[in-house]
């Protein structure tokens, strides 16, 4: 143990030895031991007796200042034999901390403090004590294993006092309670230096890295969640209901003024949490005791349950027709009450959807809402998807670079044209699983494609007169095709025979859906006593709509929850598919000519007559985005969504061309000509190869696109024989076939 006194001061020590023997006390060094020259070699050095090392108690020096020794640290303290002259405290701090350290020295003066060589005992290698001298840093001083910290580290540790600085050991920096190194920057490249380092907290912890998520918040000094929001937490999800209802009310009435309705004399707490502005005390109790109201009814314990929804939910008078509805649950069959509830799973996974719930009114400054750190990175890939043009594929960018999709990803290129038909072709649709293509037109046929080969499966002619929409069966087994024939045929797709007619309407059927299921679907009609109606595959009717208005186009969405609806005098109709009640009736400031769902269940797609397209929320009937440049006016044109992800709007126009625009940006990304005459009425993408779409127009023509490197090499002659006119796109005579690939 080597001891320095500095004046009036505490004292610094060191520890020299790996391992002192029990019980014993070790022989001190001088203050100051003189290392051995690096220059010098061991053999150079004269030895020094064993005498030489021998201490006595009646040599020890008196105390620097007049001050007694009387400790047991300072009673293991002997000088050296050979004494050296004391240099002042600050020259201690000065030299003790690096080895090779030598105090400057003026101009024509001598080193004040020489450097002799000292000699091992008698026989014995050189102590590693001394060696190890070098290395020994004083309290205060941070270090690493095997390397010593940083310039900008020591410059921020060296001037805190000693016994008020942070103590290091092995490496690791330890705080005390949440006292931070002032030598940090508040911010961490532009953010909040805590609000980072918090997030990092939670991620840890979500990432299962508990430890290292612990040892973050020791060494930063900063908490994931004040003490009342722990509390507040394991009281929610451990069902402490009282308490829980007690820590909401005192965060809304610190002074103890607030009465709510429903609570009895409750214990006092101190744990407040931070609220949002909007936070409402009735709304948070009301979830709350919804919970407990819903736990008490799976235990079976009626006479609580009712105790709950009498004496603490009534008097909130908070969401009447909720608590209508929780009435109604006392009566329903223990089988039937998460369904009827909406309250699905196990009580944890229901008491986290109420804390999530609940949090949206805490201040997320001390409540981080959960998976913080993966909601901020899903937001960073999708504004770079959202700023790739082309992004055209279903991995997500990574995270290590900016992301950027290259135009020769996209299908821009003309690889086939099928030419089957006779005459117009009004619509086309690739089948779920994507090895399908179904074509139907003014020729009364609908064909089916290979989609792979693109050889013609099959040719349908039982229509009358012209087909103009087909819709596959969820398990792409069965196909409907809507006719201006005035009927609705079901096939199988497997032998092309048609299996059910449906020749209720009394005028053109435009469209049908099919059910979630595959077992039932609907069919849309221009007939005002019959637009549509719900049949089973036996032609059974299941239920029929009020009539009053024709429709135009219809689509299940594919959650299967709602039935929507295009009007043809302006107006979109949304229904409840398993209730077949209206939910709302959406007025348009044009004729809808086709509606489109998104897989999400999110979106509907809608072109209307004056040449827009509209991107609608379900939910709440807002229009999210608005698509123009296509033309259109007199006949009927189906866009839809596009790309791996949905990401582009697709649309035929009358001017024979195609245009894709960015879902999210609106930017138009594409305008693609290849149809020689006439409208281009409907596009399909292929739902698993994102490199493929078809279109239908009115030169009887399907095209099929492609990327360039994967067009086919008959395709440069189809784009040669189409010719720019100042009238539109002249049609000529010899069109390529498909028969090679039948």
């Amino acid at each position: 143990m080597l001891v320095f006194y500095y004046g009036d001061g505490p004292f610094v020590s060191f520890d020299l030895a790996n391992n002192r023997p029990p019980y014993t006390s070790s022989p001190a060094a001088p203050d100051h031991p003189d290392l051995p020259s690096p220059h010098e070699p061991p053999s150079s050095r004269p030895r020094r007796s064993a005498a030489d090392n021998i201490s006595s108690s009646s040599r020890r020096e008196p105390l620097v200042g007049g001050h007694q020794d009387t400790s047991s640290v300072a009673g293991r303290v002997l000088p050296s034999a050979r004494r050296r002259r004391r240099r002042s405290s600050s020259s201690i701090e000065e030299t003790e901390t690096h080895s090779d350290y030598r105090p400057p020295i003026e101009a024509g003066a001598t080193d004040p403090t020489p450097n002799p060589p000292r000699a091992p005992y008698e026989g014995h290698l050189p102590s590693t004590k001394r060696r190890r001298l070098a290395n020994m840093r004083p309290d205060g001083v941070a270090t690493t294993k095997g390397s010593t910290a940083s310039p900008s580290h020591k410059a921020g540790l060296l001037h805190v006092r000693n016994g008020q600085g942070t103590h290091f050991a092995n490496g690791e920096v330890q705080t005390n309670g949440s006292q931070k190194l002032a030598t940090r920057p508040p911010s961490y490249f532009g953010h909040d230096r805590e609000e980072v380092t918090r997030i990092l907290i939670q991620s840890l912890f979500e990432l299962g890295y508990d430890s290292a998520a612990d040892v973050l918040s020791k060494e930063s000094g900063y908490e994931l969640e004040s003490p009342a929001v722990a509390t507040f937490r394991s009281a929610v999800l451990e069902g402490r209901w009282a308490e829980a209802q007690t820590i909401l009310i005192q965060s809304f009435y610190p002074d103890g003024s607030g009465r709510t309705p429903g609570m009895g004399k409750q214990a006092s707490s101190k744990e407040r949490l931070v609220l949002v502005e909007t936070a409402e005390l009735n709304e948070m109790l009301f979830y709350l005791r919804q919970q407990k109201f819903l736990e008490l009814l799976e235990a079976r314990d009626l006479g609580a349950a009712l105790t709950v929804l009498r004496h603490e939910l009534t008097p909130l008078n908070y969401d009447v027709g909720r608590l209508h509805a929780l009435s109604s649950l006392l009566m329903c069959p223990p089988e039937h009450l998460h369904n009827q509830a909406g309250w699905n799973g196990p009580i944890s996974s229901s008491r986290e959807r109420l804390l999530i719930e609940l949090s949206k009114s805490i201040s997320p400054s001390v409540m981080i809402p959960d998976h913080r750190l993966a909601l901020l990175l899903d937001r960073v890939k999708q504004d770079q998807i959202n700023n790739c043009l082309y992004h055209n594929t279903a991995s997500p960018p990574s995270l290590y670079s900016d992301h950027m999709c290259d135009r020769a990803d996209f299908p821009l290129s003309t690889a086939l044209e099928l030419s089957q038909h006779s005459d117009e072709v009004w619509y086309c649709q690739f089948s779920h699983d994507g090895t399908k293509l179904v074509t139907a037109g003014r020729d009364h046929s609908v064909i089916i494609y290979d989609a792979t080969t693109f050889a013609v499966l099959h040719k349908l002619v039982d229509h009358e007169a012209g087909v103009a929409h087909a819709s596959w069966s969820p398990d792409d087994t069965k196909l409907i095709t809507c006719s201006q024939d005035k009927k609705a045929r079901v096939w199988n797709v497997e032998t092309g025979n048609c299996i059910l007619t449906i020749d209720h309407h009394r005028q053109p059927v435009t469209a049908a859906a099919w059910a979630a299921d595959g077992e039932t679907f609907v069919t849309a009609s221009l007939d005002l006593n019959l637009q549509m109606c719900h049949w089973s595959m036996r032609g059974q009717v299941i239920h029929m709509w009020p009539g009053g208005f024709r429709v135009q186009d219809c689509a299940i969405t594919p959650d299967g929850r709602r039935l929507i609806a295009a009007d043809v005098e302006e107006k979109i109709h949304v229904y409840n598919f398993h209730t077949h009640e209206e939910e709302y009736c959406l007025a348009l400031k044009s004729k809808p000519t086709s509606v489109a769902v998104s897989q999400d269940s999110r979106h509907m797609l809608v072109n209307l007559s004056e040449g827009q397209i509209q991107l609608i929320d379900i939910d709440t009937t807002d229009v999210i985005r608005r698509f123009q440049g296509q033309k259109q006016g007199s006949f009927v044109i189906r866009s839809t969504f596009g790309g791996a992800a949905e990401n582009f709007i697709v649309s035929g126009s009358e001017d024979s061309r195609i245009y894709v625009w960015h879902k999210e940006n609106k930017t138009l990304v594409e305008t693609l000509d290849g149809h020689i005459s006439g409208c281009v009425n409907a596009i399909s993408w292929n739902p698993t190869n994102p490199g493929m779409f078809a279109s239908a127009g009115d030169d009887y023509l399907v095209r099929i696109w492609t990327r360039e490197r994967d067009a086919h090499p008959n395709a440069m002659a189809a784009k040669q024989r189409t010719a720019a006119t100042p009238g539109g796109f002249a049609r000529t005579s010899a069109l390529r076939s498909t028969s090679s690939f039948q």
